[in-house]
């Protein structure tokens, strides 16, 4: 399929620069990718310094990809072996065709040690200190409390499909790793949501779209969409941070 050719041609491109390691976490690591739709997530542990002249053959290695179909779709962060143990370090990433620098959070790093896919080289547990749960607790209810509850007060933002999905999902997988030391996928979390009480009409509109190809929605639905999500999203946050923060 389009991903593997995309990923062989990745890993590839990758080789000038003696990757120690290439992992896979996300949807194609958990078992819920969705080609054409799922973002492809990467990491690759470089085996020096990741400095100006990495990044630019970074960038190179990337543009060269742009041919491929879901180009688009492929991020990847960089880590060199001095810099895996922090995890409010940001780290070069490829991401949204361009550069920039972002952490590679403790939600991401606990994926790769439980479930990540390795693609080239070491394992994750060779190289990649482990995740603590008051760590992974702790990150959580900040993500909560400090992203996406004040993000819940811009209404623009929620007639937008993906910050409708993103709220939702993320909340469900938040209350499952807080109340179970549990990691879920995006279809686990969809799953989930129901049984947290989230509006019916909602979690059915998120999987229509993850996994059919149904019309485009009408602005009507679009607002009646933002408005269930805001009223039901706000009040939920703030019990789960009182309840774990």
């Amino acid at each position: 399929m389009a991903t593997d050719t995309l990923v062989a041609r990745f890993l590839r491109e990758l080789s000038a620069l003696a990757p120690l390691a290439v992992w896979a976490h996300g949807s194609l690591a958990g078992g819920d990718y969705q080609e054409g739709r799922s973002d492809l997530d990467l990491i690759a542990v470089l085996p020096g310094p990741v400095g100006p002249r990495q990044a630019w053959r970074v960038a190179v290695a990337h543009r060269r990809l742009r041919a491929e179909p879901l180009a688009g779709k492929l991020h990847c962060s960089y880590f060199a072996p001095d810099t895996l143990s922090d995890p409010d370090r940001s780290h070069l990433t490829w991401a949204h065709g361009g550069l920039m620098r972002r952490p590679v959070t403790p939600v991401t790093r606990r994926e790769l040690h439980d479930f990540g896919l390795v693609l080239h080289g070491e394992a994750p547990a060779g190289l990649l200190p482990p995740v603590s749960d008051r760590q992974l607790g702790d990150f959580v209810v900040r993500d909560q409390r400090d992203f996406w509850r004040p993000a819940v007060r811009r209404s623009r933002l929620w007639r937008q499909d993906v910050w409708v999905d993103l709220g939702l999902l993320t909340f469900a997988r938040a209350t499952v790793t807080l109340r179970d030391g549990k990691l879920l996928s995006k279809r686990e979390a969809l799953d989930e949501l129901s049984a947290l009480g989230a509006p019916e009409e909602v979690v059915a509109d998120i999987a229509r779209r993850r996994y059919e190809d149904p019309a485009p929605a009408g602005d009507a639905w679009l607002a009646r969409r933002a408005g269930l999500t805001r009223a039901y999203l706000g009040p939920a946050i703030d019990a789960l941070v009182t309840e774990y923060g």
